[in-house]
């Protein structure tokens, strides 16, 4: 068995199951993706209902989606976890899409059904969890400051805030350019939340960002070695919510500047269980898999 599959293993069940004791039937597949902590929360919540199936990572580049979902509904797979750069790419090759996940703009998960491969979004309602159980914070009603806007998780997060009914979404993206569809997309959901877009060299950023009751980075910095902090610190105040959705490193530059000058912080782990858990349900209608993936992460 492999820690991380590639997609030419799909190619039949007998080189994707060597050495294992149970079928490959679930996954999640993006690049990178060796970091991925799923298989370990979705593998403990297989193992305790008693389901005889494994959870892999995959390694799938940009452009070879389609195929990869292809190879997985012939090898008899149940579904499939999404992750960056493919929350868009997916959306094109899903026989359709769930009206929730059109909204938030992404798909995150896909469940194969019999007469078609079906696209859903669980990032959206698995942030808005996240944030209220790990910074006691609702939506509803917030300045939200989302860093990395341009990107899948981005633009589900931003989608979110908007069907939620947050005050503001300040959207800050390195190319503010790459956020004009997506500004038109959220005036469309009709919520009247005032919008916002920024890059990060905007000499109104600071200002902005300290009038956000919460911060969320939704984009992949912080996720390597030697990564910057996205922020300097005078965009933070006291007390500010800070959210990083990435969980590997615990504690992102990000949410050390954040730290250093006294904002209540959380990392994405708490996103990656609920939304875990959301996935899960829509793969197995009645189960109740988040306590058992809290305790397999940890």
């Amino acid at each position: 068995m492999k820690e991380v599959y590639e997609i030419d293993d799909l190619a039949n069940r007998t080189l994707l199951d060597a050495g294992a004791d149970r079928p490959a039937r679930l996954a999640v597949f993006g690049q990178p993706i060796a970091h991925s902590a799923s298989p370990r929360m979705h593998q403990a919540a297989l193992d305790a209902d008693g389901i005889a199936a494994r959870y892999i990572r995959i390694e799938v580049p940009p452009g070879r989606v389609g195929e990869a979902l292809g190879r997985m509904r012939d090898l008899g797979f149940i579904g499939c976890n999404i992750t960056v750069p493919h929350k868009l790419e997916v959306m094109g090759v899903c026989d359709e899409v769930d009206p929730a996940a059109r909204a938030l703009g992404a798909v995150n998960t896909v469940r194969f059904d019999a007469d078609g491969t079906r696209g859903f979004n669980t990032d959206g309602p698995g942030f808005a969890a996240a944030v209220r159980e790990t910074l006691g914070l609702e939506l509803r009603g917030l300045r939200v400051a989302i860093l990395g806007a341009g990107g899948g998780a981005g633009r589900a997060l931003a989608a979110q805030c908007v069907l939620s009914g947050v005050e503001r979404v300040l959207l800050v993206n390195r190319t503010v350019s790459k956020l004009d569809e997506l500004e038109k997309h959220l005036g469309a959901l009709g919520s009247g939340s005032d919008l916002r877009l920024m890059d990060f060299s905007d000499p109104g950023l600071a200002e902005s960002c300290r009038d956000c009751g919460l911060i969320v980075n939704a984009s992949s910095v912080g996720l390597k070695a030697g990564d910057p902090a996205l922020l300097p610190d005078s965009c933070f105040t006291p007390g500010q919510g800070v959210y990083d959705c990435i969980y590997q490193p615990p504690v992102t530059p990000l949410l050390a500047a954040a730290l250093a000058c006294g904002c209540r912080v959380a990392n994405g782990r708490s996103m990656l269980i609920h939304q875990g858990a959301l996935a899960y349900r829509l793969w197995f209608p009645g189960r109740d898999p988040l306590l058992t993936m809290a305790a397999a992460l940890g």
